[in-house]
């Protein structure tokens, strides 16, 4: 069977839509016989009528319907496809899906996506936020290409290229008395925490850490944001433990200290180790992997 023609498919839409054989003839500045020969001939190769007359109106039979819905979906694919080579023709070069913890998004992506922006405006970059455990489940089902997680991730489908170390700290209200040069976590245990909620990287690192602890005399808050988390120590409402990068600029009525034994959070990049490379994801893996030199840069540099 030959290949059917996008041109009948159209003249039908517009015939059905419109309900009229000199209406539709308009539309596409064709003549009338024309149009009429192009529904025959598409009546012709399916062997069923398409359409029929009631009076001056032109209506639709069953398979007429049915052919439309499927030409209609027919064109949407088209339009897409041309879409997508009107992409490549100014210019696209791809599009990388990257799955991030809101810590990295909120301290350490925003140069980098700049100069992704600024020097590759033909790379589509799409951002997510999840939570490591998504992000690593995202990664191994190629739902997203690269992500960036907070170590620990020990998985034999993964690259997993450390970044740059980070430490937890804890920060509390400075009007809080005694606080002691290192917070350990007997000393945390005793103190009103607002915490990650547990679904985080970070909340599981605090919880191991305070394993001897628990359970705690004091139901935690849990918060989804570090910087919610922060703006709650600031009114004085209780103790948080963040990574060190959302303790970098001052926090307005509160202290940071170590903690004591420390708790690495190391921030690392993993990829699928099968994944296939491309130019685009290889330059945003790329500058992704600067993240190993240099210190943090403010949000708003």
């Amino acid at each position: 069977m030959r290949s059917l023609n996008l041109d009948q498919l159209r003249t039908l839409m517009e015939v059905i839509e419109l309900r009229s054989f000199s209406a539709a003839a308009r539309q596409l500045n064709l003549t009338q016989p024309a149009v009429s020969l192009q529904i025959r001939e598409l009546e012709q190769r399916f062997g069923v009528p398409l359409v029929e007359r009631m009076g001056k109106t032109v209506h639709a039979t069953t398979p007429g319907r049915e052919l439309v819905e499927h030409a209609q979906r027919i064109f949407r694919e088209c339009e897409t496809a041309a879409a997508a080579m009107r992409r490549f023709h100014r210019g696209w070069v791809g599009r990388v899906h990257v799955g991030t913890t809101l810590t990295a998004l909120t301290y350490a992506l925003p140069p980098i996506l700049r100069r992704l922006h600024q020097d590759h405006p033909g790379i589509e970059i799409v951002i997510t936020n999840m939570t490591t455990r998504d992000s690593v489940e995202n990664v191994i089902q190629n739902a997203i290409d690269l992500a960036l997680v907070t170590l620990p991730v020990d998985d034999s489908h993964l690259r997993v290229t450390p970044l740059r170390p980070e430490t937890l700290v804890a920060i509390l209200p400075d009007s809080t008395p005694d606080i002691p040069d290192a917070v350990t976590p007997e000393y945390a245990a005793s103190q009103p925490l607002v915490l990650e909620k547990p679904r985080g990287a970070v909340s599981a690192l605090v919880q191991r850490w305070l394993s001897k602890q628990l359970p705690l005399a004091r139901t935690p808050m849990h918060i989804a944001t570090v910087e919610a988390m922060k703006g709650i120590v600031s009114l004085g409402l209780g103790m948080s433990i963040i990574p060190d990068v959302a303790a970098v600029e001052p926090i307005p009525n509160a202290v940071v200290r170590p903690l004591n034994p420390s708790v690495p959070c190391t921030l690392a990049l993993i990829e699928h180790r099968s994944k296939p490379n491309d130019p685009a994801l290889e330059i945003v893996r790329n500058a992704l992997l600067g993240l190993r030199t240099g210190p943090y840069a403010p949000a708003d540099a």
